[in-house]
């Protein structure tokens, strides 16, 4: 095992993270980077077993870090969630609102809990926390590029499905308004808007060589983005870097939404 000593001059040293949906995809990079970068790391998943195979990779590379199921559905489990980064580190620093679903295979209802009321609920009560330390903070939510705009796609009408598009606008006013309350706090919020990023969640549409084609050759930069890449900009926005960033939103896109 690395030694710790290899995180003690990270961009998040000394700090405490939560990330939620952090057994895969863009969670799962975001919480290694953090750890990379000194953050105690508690990585949350519905998928138990995930989140613990996170976790136990961040320590294997030296960092610390820690995991627990987490349903971000349920108001009580979010609050669990970051009461158990106090209890185990004495304060929460960071929160990442990461945890989405979208997919003909999920219900307008099953997405809106998951996109939104999750992303509304762990902002509630990070703020609350934050502010009852008095310390400050950064939350960062992850919308889409599905957020500022809409999507017509090969397959037809809807897009990636009115849910998910509903769910991710919805994600960058509660983080402007979040942003707001705040900012009196020296606590800021901000949203990711990612574009067609290599994850599990893209997984299905891949399988669709005309909407593979549709989806490289959509944006200028000619090619999907990684995990790796939102990673680095959730990294920005919760560190120090970002100490007047609040209230908005940052396109990750390839140049997608500029078209």
């Amino acid at each position: 095992m690395a030694s710790r000593e290899t995180n003690n001059r990270g961009r998040l040293e000394g700090k405490t993270a939560l990330v939620t949906g952090a057994g895969s995809g863009i969670g799962k990079a975001i919480s290694t980077v953090f750890g990379r970068e000194g953050a105690r790391v508690m990585a949350s998943d519905i998928n138990e077993e995930s989140a613990a195979a996170v976790a136990a990779q961040i320590e294997d590379a030296g960092g610390e870090a820690r995991s627990l199921r987490t349903d971000t559905t349920s108001e009580e489990d979010v609050k669990g969630a970051i009461q158990a980064v106090v209890d185990a580190w004495g304060k929460v620093d960071i929160v990442v609102n990461n945890a989405g679903i979208g997919g003909p295979q999920y219900s307008w209802e099953q997405v809106i809990a998951v996109n939104e009321t999750g992303v509304y609920y762990g902002c509630l009560h990070s703020l609350i926390q934050m502010i009852k330390q008095g310390e400050g903070g950064a939350i960062v939510n992850l919308s889409s590029m599905m957020g500022i705009s809409g999507t017509t796609t090969p397959v037809g009408p809807g897009g990636v499905g009115y849910a998910y598009h509903a769910s991710k606008h919805a994600v960058i006013g509660l983080t402007r308004q979040f942003g707001l309350d705040g900012a009196p706090h020296n606590i800021r919020v901000n949203a990711l808007c990612p574009g067609w990023i290599e994850t599990p969640l893209l997984a299905p549409l891949k399988m669709s060589e005309e909407l593979t084609k549709w989806m490289i050759e959509g944006a200028p930069m000619g090619r999907l983005g990684g995990a790796d890449e939102i990673a680095k900009a959730a990294l920005f926005l919760a560190s120090d870097d970002a100490s007047f960033v609040t209230a908005t939103h940052l396109v990750i896109d390839g140049g997608w939404t500029a078209r």
